[in-house]
């Protein structure tokens, strides 16, 4: 989420910044402030890749100067004018930003895309979260394959297919992105990562102290 939400929820200039949550975020764990404590100038990060636009994986577009922000047509195309149920999962405000350079992927059920054209990035179509929503394989020469789930598999429990998500915009397509995402790190032994699996937080390497 913006890193506002930690220091001033109520005055964030957002159309809604908490949605009944309570933040546990602190300012030093901003986006921005992450990676200046990494040593990253923002004014360099050249991609942006959003897995999918709601309010809580939104909070730093737009502060990336020279950066390219790369969704889905239809994530884009839906959260700004989504049904009625799906309305509170998005702050407009956060990506409806003026001037953002775009990149847009049209993904179909077997798509991945490799961004760079060496394997480091694959870029994988993963919808049912939400409608555009898409996972990222990060395959690095130290630490091997990476699946980054984000919330196509919200817990290791939906990732073994114990459980559903508890928002869906389609549960059918929600349940089929997992079955594809198993198979992908099946074949390469990945490391997978779920978007808000709390109990499996700790258990992997945290920047700065582990990052290579």
């Amino acid at each position: 989420m913006a890193v506002e939400c930690a220091s001033d929820p109520q005055g964030r200039p957002s159309e809604a910044c908490l949605r009944g949550y309570e933040p546990i975020l602190t300012e030093k764990e901003g986006c921005l402030q992450e990676l200046q404590a990494l040593g990253i100038d923002p004014g360099s990060i050249k991609y942006v890749l959003l897995s999918h636009l709601h309010w809580d994986h939104t909070g730093a577009v737009g502060r990336f100067p020279n950066a390219i922000h790369i969704v889905q047509r239809r994530e884009l195309e839906y959260a700004l004018t989504p049904d009625w149920f799906a309305a509170d999962a998005f702050a407009r405000s956060d990506f409806d930003v003026a001037g953002l350079n775009w990149y847009f992927l049209y993904g179909s059920s077997t798509d991945s895309y490799d961004l760079f054209g060496d394997g480091t990035v694959r870029i994988i179509f993963t919808p049912g979260h939400s409608v555009g929503h898409q996972s990222f394989l990060i395959t690095l020469p130290r630490s091997g394959p990476i699946l980054l789930a984000i919330d196509a598999a919200y817990t290791m429990d939906h990732w073994e297919e114990r459980s559903l998500p508890s928002f869906a915009t389609s549960t059918l397509e929600a349940v089929r992105s997992v079955k594809k995402l198993r198979q992908i790190a099946r074949q390469i032994e990945a490391l997978v990562v779920t978007g808000h699996d709390s109990a499996a937080w700790p258990g992997f390497k945290h920047a700065p102290a582990s990052y290579d």
